[in-house]
């Protein structure tokens, strides 16, 4: 990044002619804000889709290079997916104005829980805090909310049609509500009341494709896509591993293995990563197949220098959209039939009805186990059948993709 200020700009940078505050752009968002009064340094960058300013202090308290290495720690938080502003504030104990606003507890409340989850899924909360509740909830103080207000909010989402999102919010209000009365800010969990104020909503169904000549036709459209290499591999590699999308499109080089034919997935980036840390599993861990190595060392010229395997479309410091797949299926004609999140489906389908163990097919889709210990148990004990299944699976898609119509017997 090349810089714009040096020591000789900064101390004779200059507000307009008229006195208004100007400007003076170093790089990176990093800019030195120049009033009448005095020169205030101050970054300017978008978490979870939203626009933020950092302060960094006043110059010459705060020289040009401790400006710069403040914004350079910045944007190492931003590159982790934390946001500075957050940061800065739990650093120095004073997340609001008010410690007893809902907006206060709740960021307290999320700075704790957010490193217990995946990114993916911080994002989705983060932003329903911002755009959902702080607005209505957020500078009231948490002692004085009553369940009539949250009902208002919960209705207002609802109104939208997003009965869903709001049954989600809810849920996240008892837990925020919670945290409250264990720091002492509120007397007890107000969602409680709310009990059965919402309409019960019916969890949809991922649609899937599960006949062996409709996922061989599939199999022959995934191949002959025209898109970028990036996505390309991505919707190649889709039906190949059983993953979430947004488990796939985050996939980073660090956690490829070609020596092994192993992708280890730190729990964090999984779907359920809390639960999944209670039972002390560190990694999810994904045998690759001679097709999906294959597809691995494809794309590794053309991403293996960054962080991710499929890097965004406008910065390649980021990861692909996790809706890519989706979009390419749509675009094929798919939209309705199939989703990204329909491979899993279509594989757990098909691996059952051709006598695979149900345990280890579990186990690849990741699902959580109830048995605590057994869950640990079974990660090494499947790990090696599992290496079989996706093999067998990849090669029985392959023989679809050619044109076969046979339901293959298990062989394991």
């Amino acid at each position: 990044m090349k810089r714009k200020l040096n020591n000789i700009k900064v101390k004779n940078a200059q507000p307009h002619s008229d006195g208004k505050p100007k400007k003076h752009v170093d790089g990176g968002g990093l800019y030195l804000l120049v009033k009448t009064k005095g020169k205030y340094w101050r970054y300017n960058y978008r978490f979870m889709k939203m626009e933020k300013t950092l302060a960094f202090g006043v110059y010459p308290a705060v020289s040009l290079k401790e400006a710069r290495i403040q914004h350079e720690k910045a944007r190492e938080l931003l590159d982790r997916n934390i946001d500075p502003s957050l940061h800065k504030q739990i650093q120095k104990g004073s997340l609001s104005d008010d410690a007893n606003s809902f907006e206060a507890v709740a960021l307290e409340w999320f700075a704790g829980w957010k490193d217990l989850n995946s990114k993916a899924h911080t994002k989705r909360i983060f932003a329903r805090l911002e755009k959902d509740i702080f607005p209505w909830l957020g500078d009231r103080p948490m002692m004085d909310i009553e369940p009539p207000e949250i009902l208002i909010l919960l209705r207002r989402i609802q109104a939208r049609g997003a009965l869903e999102t709001a049954h989600r919010v809810l849920q996240s209000l008892g837990q925020i509500f919670r945290y409250g009365v264990a720091t002492g800010r509120a007397k007890r969990d107000k969602t409680v009341d709310l009990k059965g104020a919402l309409p019960p909503y019916r969890k949809r169904h991922f649609p899937a494709i599960t006949t062996p000549k409709d996922i061989g036709h599939l199999m022959r459209v995934i191949d002959d896509y025209r898109g970028s290499l990036v996505v390309r591999c991505a919707f190649r590699l889709s039906p190949l591993v059983m993953l979430r999308p947004n488990e796939l499109a985050g996939a980073e080089w660090s956690e490829i293995d070609f020596d092994a034919e192993i992708w280890t997935i730190p729990v964090k980036r999984m779907k359920g990563s809390k639960t999944v840390k209670e039972d002390n599993l560190t990694t999810h861990i994904i045998p690759l197949s001679r097709q999906a190595i294959a597809i691995l060392k494809e794309i590794h010229p053309l991403t293996g220098r960054f962080q991710h395997v499929f890097t965004g479309a406008r910065n390649r410091r980021k990861p692909m959209n996790a809706s890519s797949v989706n979009m390419a299926l749509r675009r094929l004609g798919y939209q309705g039939v199939m989703t990204a999140h329909s491979f899993r489906t279509m594989a757990s389908t098909m691996l059952n009805e051709m006598g695979y163990s149900p345990d280890a097919i579990e186990k690849q889709l990741h699902h959580k186990d109830s048995n605590r210990i057994r869950a640990v148990y079974n990660r090494a004990q499947y790990l090696e059948e599992r290496r079989l299944l996706l093999q067998q699976w990849a090669d029985y898609l392959d023989t679809l993709k050619n044109g076969a119509d046979v339901m293959q017997i298990n062989e394991i």
